[in-house]
Order: C-alpha cells, then sequence, then structure tokens
C-alpha cells in the first residue's frame, strides 16, 4: 500500500516575479496517526523526512550518543536505539539537523520503556534555546508514536534529543522530521477545506409546469454557514440591541460565559434562578443561534461555592444529584452539548470528594436524563501549551477514553480544546488533532482566544482559525470574547461601540471566506452544479420569459446537495 507521503504532488503556486511561475514540489500531509500502544512500531511518516537512518537500519550511523547508547535487534527482526545508563533526563540519542525559520516542521517517533513506565519529551536545541515538539507516555509492554510539531525563530543548525523521566532504558524507533514551507502548509488547507467543507451541489430549475427550464441565469448567495463558528456571550447581550445585532448577523453558535454554570443558578444553597440563562437561551433560540451547556459542573475547588465546600461525603453526593436533576431536564433538547465536569484533567475537586469515579458517575447521570446530547470532556492547553504536562495529549485521552468506558454504547462523547493561546505552535496544533482524530469523536475548539496586542493577535488567531477550520477532525469553533463594557476575558472582537478591532475584522474576512457563492445558466436539462460549502442559501433564477426573479431558500449539507426550485 502506498503512503501518502510517497505520492508527491506536482501544484504550482503562481507569483509575478519577472513575470516567471514559481513550481514547487511539495509532499502531501501525513494526517495519520497512532493512539494505541502496538507491539511492532509502524514505519516513519515520510520516510523518516530529513531524518537519517531513521529506522536503525544502520546500527547508530547519523546519531550521537550521549552515554552508552547501542543498537538493538528484536526476536521480529526489527531494530531500533537503546538508550543506557540514564543518569539524567536528556541522556539518549541525538542528530544534527538544519532549521529554517519560515518553515512549519512536523514530527513523529515511537518509543517504548523496558520496564513500567515513562513519560517521553522530544526536544530540539536550537540558536536560541530549547523548544519542545512533543511528549508521549510509554510503557513495556508496546510502542507508543509520539506526534508533534515545531517552528524556530532563527534558520540554522539545531540538535533533536528525547528526554524521559525515568534512568531506566528508553527504546527509540522510526524517527521523522519534515519540513513545509507556509506555502506548502497553506496549500494543505486549502486542499482539506475543498474535500471537507465542500461540496458539489445540484440545483434544478423546472418552469410552472414542471419541464425543466434551459438558459434560466441563477444566483446562488450564502445566508448562514454551515460550519458551526460561534463566539460566547455573556448577560450583556440582553439588554444591548447594538450588540445582539452584531453577534447574530455573524454567529450560528455560542456558550454562556458564566450563566448556566452552577454558581450562577445556585450561589446561595436552596435558591435556584435560571432567569438570565433562560433569557439568553431565549436570544439564542430566536436569532437561530445553537448554544453549549456549559456547564453542568466545574472540577476545580476554586470555582465552588462556600456551601458546597463545607458539605460532606454524603451531602455533596446530594447536592451533585439534585444539580443534574435540575439543570439538565432543563435544557434537554435546547443545547447540542454539555460540558460536563469542566476541566477535569487538570482538576480533580469532585473525586477528592466523592472517590475517583466521581466523573464518570457525573457523566452517566447526565446521559441517563439526555441520551442525545454530546457529552465534552472540556480542557485547556492540550493544543496550546506543551509546558503544561498535565494536559499532555496522552493524558487527555487517557482521561477520556476512562470516561468513556464507563458510558453505554450509545452515549456520545465529544472532545472539547479550550485554546486559550499566546504564541501558537500550529504545527503542534495540528500532530495533537491528528491524534485526537484516531478517537473518532467530535472536536470541537470550545473556547479560542488569543493573549496580546492586537497586532499580533490578529495574526495569531488567523492562523489558529484557519488550522482549526482546516483539520478534517474538527467539527467545530467557538470563540471565547464575550463582550462586556468593562472589558473582555483576554480578547474583545470590537470596542464598546461595536466597531471592530483588527481581531474582529479578521473574523469577518474569514467569515466571508468560508461562505460560497455562485451563479450560473441552466443546461438543457435544466440544472447547474455548484461547489458551495454547506449552510443556508438564497436561490435567484432570471429567466427571458418572466419580467421578475423567483427567490428560494435551500440549505446543502452531506444529505441534501440536489434541489430543485420553481421559476414561475
Amino acid at each position: 500500500m502506498t503512503a501518502p507521503w510517497e505520492k508527491a504532488v506536482l501544484f504550482l503556486l503562481v507569483a509575478i516575479l519577472g513575470g516567471q511561475a514559481i513550481v514547487v514540489n511539495s509532499v502531501p500531509y501525513d494526517y495519520s496517526a497512532s493512539t494505541e500502544c502496538l507491539a511492532q512500531p509502524l514505519k516513519p511518516q515520510y520516510g523518516g523526512g530529513m531524518i537519517v537512518n531513521p529506522q536503525f537500519d544502520k546500527d547508530l550511523d547519523g546519531w550521537v550518543s550521549f552515554g552508552k547508547d547501542i543498537h538493538r535487534v528484536s526476536k521480529s527482526g526489527n531494530k531500533y536505539a537503546v538508550a543506557l545508563d540514564k543518569s539524567t533526563p536528556h541522556h539518549s540519542i541525538s542528530q544534527k539537523v538544519k532549521l529554517e525559520k519560515d518553515k512549519m516542521y512536523t514530527f513523529s517517533a515511537w518509543f517504548q520503556a523496558d520496564k513500567g513506565t515513562a513519560d517521553v519529551r522530544a526536544a530540539v536545541k536550537t540558536p536560541d534555546g530549547f523548544v519542545i515538539a512533543g511528549q508521549i507516555g510509554v510503557n513495556a509492554s508496546c510502542w507508543s508514536m509520539l506526534k508533534g510539531g515545531l517552528t524556530v525563530k532563527t534558520s540554522g543548525d539545531a540538535d533533536i534529543f528525547f528526554e524521559s523521566n525515568t534512568t531506566s532504558e528508553i527504546w527509540i524507533d522510526n524517527v521523522s522530521l519534515q519540513g513545509f514551507t507556509k506555502e506548502e502548509w497553506r496549500s494543505h488547507h486549502n486542499d482539506t477545506v475543498h474535500k471537507e467543507r465542500k461540496l458539489t451541489a445540484k440545483i434544478k430549475v423546472s418552469d410552472k409546469k414542471g419541464k425543466p427550464l434551459a438558459g434560466a441565469n441563477v444566483t446562488v448567495t450564502p445566508l448562514r454557514m454551515g460550519f458551526p463558528f460561534g463566539n460566547a456571550i455573556s448577560q450583556h447581550i440582553l439588554k444591548n440591541p447594538a450588540y445582539q445585532k452584531w453577534f447574530a448577523s455573524r454567529f450560528t453558535h455560542t456558550t454562556f460565559e458564566n450563566e448556566m454554570k452552577w454558581y450562577s443558578t445556585e450561589y446561595t444553597e436552596g435558591h435556584e434562578d435560571y432567569t438570565v440563562a433562560d433569557d439568553m437561551l431565549e436570544f439564542a433560540n430566536k436569532s437561530g443561534v445553537h448554544v453549549r451547556g456549559h456547564n453542568v459542573f466545574w472540577n476545580d475547588q476554586s470555582a465552588q461555592m462556600k456551601w458546597v465546600e463545607k458539605l460532606t461525603k454524603e451531602e455533596l453526593q446530594k447536592a451533585v444529584t439534585k444539580r443534574i436533576k435540575s439543570v439538565v431536564p432543563r435544557y434537554k433538547g435546547r443545547v447540542i452539548h454539555w460540558d460536563v465536569n469542566n476541566e477535569n484533567v487538570h482538576f480533580n475537586f469532585y473525586e477528592t470528594k466523592l472517590g475517583p469515579d466521581a466523573s464518570t458517575k457525573i457523566y452517566q447521570a447526565v446521559h441517563e436524563i439526555d441520551p442525545n446530547v454530546i457529552l465534552f470532556m472540556n480542557d485547556f492547553n492540550t493544543l496550546e501549551q506543551l509546558g503544561d504536562s498535565n494536559a499532555a495529549p496522552h493524558k487527555y485521552l487517557r482521561k477520556f477514553r476512562q470516561i468513556r468506558a464507563g458510558l453505554p454504547k450509545n452515549a456520545k462523547m465529544g472532545i472539547g480544546l479550550e485554546s486559550h493561546f499566546e504564541v501558537p505552535n500550529i504545527p503542534y496544533m495540528r500532530a495533537v488533532l491528528d491524534q485526537f482524530a484516531t478517537t473518532g469523536s467530535p472536536i470541537w475548539l470550545t473556547e479560542v482566544d488569543v493573549a496580546g496586542t492586537d497586532a499580533t493577535q490578529a495574526g495569531y488567531l488567523e492562523e489558529i482559525l484557519r488550522e482549526g477550520y482546516s483539520h478534517p477532525a474538527v467539527k467545530g469553533i467557538v470563540m471565547w470574547a464575550s463582550w462586556s463594557p468593562k472589558g473582555c476575558y483576554r480578547m474583545c472582537l470590537t470596542d464598546n461601540d461595536f466597531k471592530n478591532h483588527p481581531v474582529g475584522d479578521l473574523v469577518d474576512s474569514l467569515i466571508k471566506e468560508w461562505k460560497t457563492h455562485a451563479e450560473g445558466t441552466t443546461a438543457s436539462d435544466g440544472s447547474i452544479q455548484a461547489t458551495l460549502s454547506s449552510g443556508d442559501y438564497e436561490v435567484k433564477v432570471n429567466h427571458p420569459s418572466s419580467d421578475a426573479p423567483t427567490v428560494h431558500q435551500i440549505k446543502v449539507d452531506p444529505k441534501s446537495n440536489e434541489h430543485e426550485v420553481t421559476h414561475h
């Protein structure tokens, strides 16, 4: 079977530079990943790419040893490197490579521990310091794939090496490093957007007698995006028509910033008040905006009310059950998701109070009441911060699988990645999404924002949103930029008069880009074909036989991409 990287594609990037076209040979990006522990490692992606001797077929040629590292052959004939006598975490092997500032690098390798378990990181020493390319948890029974990525600030020589938190042996095999120019990276976006986000729609026009109408001019104009794209809102929207108009004209999905949380609806024990959340939900419904339920619980100790902290185990269990039976039935069928026990990779308030299976039981109880809603495990720093070891992808997946194993087979679980970025590592972001795609569960970027000034925010936000929108496994994006007259959490799209900041202009530009238009003249069978993104459209038909156009509305999606309209 031919691997994706072997199918080299020749595409043209045409630039008017002295009247000449630039021809670039590009390797397609390999979106595959493995999150299973395997008896034998898979072949290196891209044939190893820039790495010399990636499969260790030639002993340790091309590699430099930190200590007593050796080459070994398994009983099955697989050759691999072994890091021995690890007196410090970085004792392993390294290889020197030349990296370029403006390139995106995807990295992968396979690891195994000789005994027990270990956390392994791939690191790169550059002229500007150390960069982490990715991390993985490994054990002694099988091989695990680390997939990551990096960029560098300065072009030049760099050393790739591996760190672990154990002095025991670490086995290394099938290492790969592949670089892409920014133009090539953008070509990946374009290819996957065309494949994953667009459809070939057929529109057939008939006259009032039902006969195909040839020669009709058809214009297809987007009304609403089909890809879920939204922004958080707060209660400030309820009495602010300008805010309402600005928001409803742009977004199809939302998350309430705080108003559905337990501390907002029952701050004082026994006194529930859903008035604000209900009013916000009514606004969303009237505006055709879908709502993510956020949240049933928050596992952070600091997010608990004082009265909750004082409860005994038995009292807390009763309060938890009461909360579930209050909020979930109230919004059953009215929210599309629930962030069930928010940030339970990082925090463990309920596990500490109620036992190690507390989160699983909470998910079970929510599913029992609303079996159709998608139950999300929502957390931060898995995409955005490699330095947070608590949020490493393998640790997120471990918790995700633990909870999913305790649910009925018909339960739907989703992966919620908050995405609170500072300086994004885009190759790493893509690699993490590749890994999570192996679960087959819907992935949403749930709270996207970027710290920094407007000048940097807009550029970084564009990179993040494009990466999310173009990734085949991402099913929706919600930003965390709820407006407040006193300022936003970290990112404001507008000023207080709802005039866009640069990040707001960027969002409007992407919405316009992601919507598609079409026009054409019907053939002899009365039809036209158009490449359209999923969504709601207005279809306007003109024909010489009629003085006035007819206007129709259609919805284009994978289940409905053929439409018949009548022109009178």
